[in-house]
């Protein structure tokens, strides 16, 4: 996600506290909200499909697949 969708979140965030926003910039700030939440489950996911686990005898367990 480039920085200036992230700037808009925080325009809007600070729009909400000081008047209501208005049905589009509500819209808006939902579908960037959502795209920046699913842009921070990928990079999780991607994060600990890496993880590995050294057993006791060495040996190296992935703990599984992440849902």
């Amino acid at each position: 996600m480039d920085t200036s969708k992230i700037d808009r979140i925080n325009e809007l965030a600070r729009l909400s506290k000081t008047r209501e926003l208005s049905p589009d910039e509500k819209k808006e700030q939902k579908k960037l909200r959502d795209e920046y939440i699913k842009l921070v489950h990928n990079n999780l996911r991607g994060q600990l499909s890496n993880i590995r686990i050294v057993e006791k005898d060495g040996s190296l367990t992935s703990p599984g697949k992440i849902k």
